[in-house]
């Protein structure tokens, strides 16, 4: 099964696709983490991703994209993904759409984990005073709210009109979340 995990910051993305790895036994593919690798690496595509960071700024959709293209060619991900951090914007959303019909790979599903806004920034608050980080502030969260809710709406609505969408209450216990996901997800998962 190949499915994009969307949801804003504290909505549980990272804990809930770390579970689905593990239940639907593929890949969990974070940008994040997949652009740390190539760095470290010293990849070609690293090498120019640590560049453009060093000079502060964003690296480029293409050079991600080029970064997810080599990660899907590897044989682990045969039987599909879990991406999640991309896409962000609704060219990324595109450029993903391409990239995976050219390597015989379509999307299966793009699951949004909902979460109020309010229950996001308590989440938030808590994890980074647990982690001791003063620059989680409730303001700043909903500035970094507001600008994913900006962004990321034309990519939900780009996959709401593909028929790809399916939206999850991410509200309740890590299980009891996990279960609604494998519930949206499982006439995929008996079909693929």
């Amino acid at each position: 099964m190949r499915l994009v995990l969307l949801g804003p910051p504290g909505s549980g993305k990272g804990t809930q696709a770390t579970r689905l790895k593990e239940y639907l036994q593929v890949p969990h593919i974070s940008t994040g983490d997949l652009l740390r690798a190539e760095v470290a690496a010293g990849s070609p595509l690293g090498v120019q991703a640590k560049e453009v960071m060093a000079q502060g700024n964003l690296v480029s959709d293409e050079i991600l994209l080029g970064m997810l293209e080599s990660r899907f060619s590897r044989p682990d991900t045969k039987n599909g993904f879990i991406l999640d951090g991309y896409p962000r914007n609704l060219a990324q959303a595109d450029a993903l759409g391409v990239l995976l019909k050219k390597i015989g790979q379509p999307m299966d599903y793009a699951v949004q984990l909902e979460v109020p806004t309010e229950l996001l920034v308590e989440r938030i608050a808590g994890r980074a005073a647990a982690e001791g980080r003063a620059d989680d502030t409730p303001e700043s969260v909903r500035t970094r709210l507001k600008v994913y809710n900006d962004q990321t709406a034309p990519v939900i609505e780009y996959y709401r009109q593909h028929g790809q969408l399916t939206v999850v209450n991410g509200v309740g216990s890590l299980d009891d979340v996990f279960n609604r996901l494998i519930e949206a997800l499982s006439p995929a998962k008996e079909v693929g």
